[in-house]
């Protein structure tokens, strides 16, 4: 963002206008006062603030970008946008909004975070109302979790009492030392306000590979009982996931939050089938300039993992490796067209 031209212009001619009749010590001294404004104004409109449109909600625009960009994905689809129009036309909701995404590397919880972020804010995941936990750089030692829980609950209180609507994400949360997750529940819990703060505005999301091999197992069973894919309710997920998260050893397990049924929604990332990740191939292919044709396609989605062995049917790492692969192949092609 900018100062309008108009300001400057009016400054600038100004100035003109009047030199005639200033001595250069006067319009040595205007120019200093019209610059060090021209710099404060730079100052207020780039600062971001908590109203109007630094924070005005696109869900229209999620839901776009979901549908145009995540492959494969009909749950998410279906249950993220609704639970943010249902937290966000509420002016008083009861809670914070918690949602915690479940399911294999590569299904899509980071892409999706980012256009949740997008989606919220003018800055988008540059926004100083975005705060990114990854638990394998901010909380890497078992033996700090008291400093941590410190450190985790002054940024939070910092951060809503700049901004009330304040979006928190934990990645790798599987991967978090145990009980640190529960020093946030007091800013998630029922309560009107904390100290004088009021939480229940802001948005929580956890990405966790927990629940991943349950889901895909169930996946793997409404195949062979020929149920197509879309037919998956959220319902038939929900609870497998929840139980998942909490028994297998991580962030979440057997956490107070759970126990409290404080998380709103677990949102299944179903694992990607071949055909999805052809989808993430061909829009990597568009994104770099280059036209997606079959036979590239292909090379990058026969690349890739594949499991059961013996069906081939859902790809290991979803579509998080293929943009190393179409690095590769379009090197290839440059190194054949080099020394050919």
């Amino acid at each position: 963002m900018k100062v309008p031209d108009k300001i400057i212009v009016c400054v600038v001619l100004s100035m003109i206008n009047c030199a005639h009749c200033l001595d250069p010590f006067t319009i040595g001294g205007i120019i200093a006062l019209t610059s060090s404004a021209i710099s404060g104004i730079l100052y207020a409109w780039n600062s971001e603030g908590c109203r109007g449109n630094w924070i005005e909600p696109d869900l229209k625009g999620l839901a776009q970008n979901l549908d145009k960009h995540v492959h494969g994905q009909h749950l998410v689809k279906g249950v993220v946008v609704r639970a943010l129009i249902g937290h966000l036309q509420n002016d008083k909701p009861k809670k914070a909004l918690v949602l915690s995404f479940h399911g294999w590397t590569g299904g899509g919880k980071n892409y999706v975070s980012n256009f949740i972020a997008e989606s919220l804010f003018y800055r988008g995941k540059d926004s100083n109302n975005v705060h990114l936990y990854v638990s394998t750089k901010h909380f890497p030692r078992e033996t700090e979790v008291e400093s941590y829980k410190l450190k985790l609950q002054k940024d939070i209180t910092d951060s809503v009492t700049n901004c009330h609507r304040s979006l928190f994400i934990f990645d790798e949360i599987d991967k978090m030392p145990l009980g640190l997750i529960d020093a946030i529940k007091p800013f998630i819990d029922y309560h009107e306000k904390l100290d004088g703060v009021d939480f229940r505005n802001s948005i929580f999301l956890f990405l966790s590979n927990t629940g991943g091999t349950e889901v895909t197992r169930l996946m793997l069973k409404r195949w062979k009982e020929g149920k197509k894919r879309d037919d998956i309710t959220h319902q038939d997920m929900e609870s497998l996931i929840e139980k998942g998260a909490f028994k297998e050893i991580g962030g979440l397990h057997k956490s107070d939050i759970i126990l409290h049924n404080l998380i709103d929604y677990y949102v299944p990332f179903l694992p990607l089938e071949r055909k999805h990740v052809e989808l993430c191939a061909k829009e990597e292919f568009k994104r770099r300039g280059k036209r997606p044709t079959a036979q590239r396609t292909n090379q990058v989605v026969d690349k890739l993992i594949y499991w059961p062995k013996e069906a081939k049917l859902f790809s290991t790492t979803g579509c998080k490796r293929v943009a190393q692969k179409v690095s590769f192949i379009l090197a290839d092609e440059d190194y054949d067209n080099i020394f050919d």
